[in-house]
């Protein structure tokens, strides 16, 4: 037997075993030292070629990164697969500050504000800290925001535009004595007012802490960089977690393959009637109960609330029973599968009868998929919300009883993905129409007729967002229809229409 190392040809049976035994442990080391000093070469080049974006180094480091790195996962949109893309240069910058933030309400209340504070944050020249997410609303959900947005994705993909970390450095922390400015920004403001008013905090208190977001940034009159950079947060940057998204996904794929289906998001839900203090087709127990809980929450307190005069102003969403004659109304086929999109209806099974009747293929996440698979999700409802956002904006019609965040954050999505047909109901319209329909004054031909002919241009067609000078909560909500990021150039005044809505009121 030989061993040969180095170049020296030794002779086995001339040498003692514990000579032997050493040279075999030299060789042994002198490769593992080999391929140690050989990948650390290959992920040096990895850095570098991040650094420097080198054409010639992205080629060789590319390469290197798919043998050397766990494969990232593949992004999938309306069942079509596409790789990821790769990152932007990070944009450099002077930080001004620290912006911290506290968003409140539910999942799409949220979801807008965060895109609002990117955009605080980008033209304020700040670092942001991961948005912190509402536990103390009425659903009392303990989710964090990496439990249900892709936490890397999002700061990697906005890299170029704004700094995201994860938490403030411990030197800002109360722990070590800093106590922080916080205040809620002045609703519907402009990008002179952050300018002006908030920037200059920054030179006293290195942090802010906005404790409100909702609605803190003008629906119109922003420059257009900062409009398609909210666009670009809604859009691009906030994905949900792989398990909202494999989960998702998957109740996509089982509706799909029964044929088209509607996302009816009825949100006839025990939160927004005792917000709303809408109890028509309530029993006078159930208004009561209504009516308690409202007074139980000191921020939805109102004067007395009389339903019925809400309900003819078009300002409480629609009963099961209204919604399945306005389905019909609207030619939608019996044996359409109709999602719910919604938590627990009030009133339950019950209230669901009418509907159930007009169309039998009524489904809901709950029975389309497992007790286990929904497990993870039960009592964390902005995840719940999540699926039925994701199922609402696939769709093949999308009908919301109530424009609300949800109905309005997935209005603005599925017309950013080709302007999908969605039924944005007039419900004060409907209203009459239902009620003559009802007490046998206009019968059923001319009741369905004249449904339609109300909603044949309120589809979801291209149109202009509709601006009311100093009524920035009348106007049409930019999240609703981000007309800025719908089409570029001259060519939208011939996809948005020149002589519509787009003037102020």
């Amino acid at each position: 037997m030989e061993v040969r190392s180095e170049g020296i040809q030794v002779r086995c049976d001339k040498l003692p075993a514990s000579v032997i035994q050493r040279t075999r442990l030299r060789v042994w080391f002198i490769r593992v030292c080999s391929s140690i000093v050989l990948w650390t070469c290959l992920v040096q080049l990895v850095t570098v070629g991040e650094l420097w974006h080198s054409h010639l180094i992205s080629g060789i480091t590319n390469r290197i990164s798919h043998i050397t790195q766990l494969p990232r996962p593949l992004n999938v949109e309306d069942g079509v697969v596409r790789s990821q893309p790769p990152l932007l240069p990070a944009r450099n910058y002077t930080s001004n500050g620290f912006l911290r933030v506290s968003c409140n309400g539910g999942l799409n209340q949220m979801r807008a504000a965060i895109c609002d504070m990117v955009t605080v944050a980008r033209f304020l020249n700040l670092t942001l800290v991961v948005p912190e997410l509402d536990k103390t609303s009425f659903w009392v959900d303990p989710s964090n925001f990496e439990d249900i947005f892709d936490v890397k994705h999002f700061i990697d993909s906005l890299r170029d535009e704004v700094r995201i970390i994860k938490r403030l450095p411990k030197r800002f922390s109360r722990k070590h004595g800093y106590t922080q400015l916080e205040m809620p920004p002045v609703s519907w403001s402009s990008e002179k007012y952050y300018m002006q008013q908030i920037l200059p905090l920054f030179s006293k208190h290195k942090v802010l802490h906005f404790n409100r977001t909702d609605a803190r940034l003008a629906n119109n009159g922003l420059p257009i960089d900062l409009q398609k950079l909210r666009c670009r947060v809604n859009f691009q940057a906030l994905k949900f977690t792989p398990q909202i998204e494999n989960l998702g996904y998957k109740l996509i794929r089982i509706l799909q393959e029964k044929g088209p289906f509607v996302a009816l998001h009825l949100r006839y839900e025990m939160d927004m009637l005792a917000f709303s203090g809408c109890t028509h087709g309530c029993t006078a127990e159930e208004a009561e109960d209504l009516k308690r809980m409202r007074y139980a929450y000191p921020w939805w307190r109102e004067k007395e609330i009389v339903s019925e005069e809400k309900r003819s102003e078009g300002l409480c969403p629609l009963t099961p029973e209204e919604a399945a004659l306005v389905l019909q109304a609207l030619g939608i086929d019996r044996e359409t599968q109709i999602y719910i999109a919604a938590g627990e209806i009030y009133g339950s099974e019950r209230r669901l009868a009418a509907l159930r009747a007009a169309f039998p293929r009524i489904v809901k996440k709950e029975k389309l998929l497992g007790p286990d698979e929904l497990q993870q999700f039960q009592n964390h409802s902005s995840q719940m919300a999540a699926l039925d956002f994701m199922v609402s904006v696939a769709s093949n019609t999308f009908v919301p009883t109530y424009d609300g965040n949800m109905a309005k954050l997935v209005e603005g999505h599925r017309r950013y993905s080709g302007f999908k047909k969605t039924v944005l109901l007039d419900r004060r319209k409907l209203v009459d129409l239902l009620d003559m329909h009802q007490n046998g004054t206009l019968p059923w031909s001319e009741f369905a007729i004249a449904v339609r002919q109300a909603h044949q241009e309120r589809m979801g067609q291209p149109t202009r967002r509709r601006i009311i000078l100093d009524k920035p909560k009348e106007e049409d909500y930019f999240y609703a229809n981000p007309q800025e990021c719908l089409c570029e150039g001259k060519d939208c005044d011939d996809l948005l229409g020149i002589g519509n809505s787009s003037k102020p009121q």
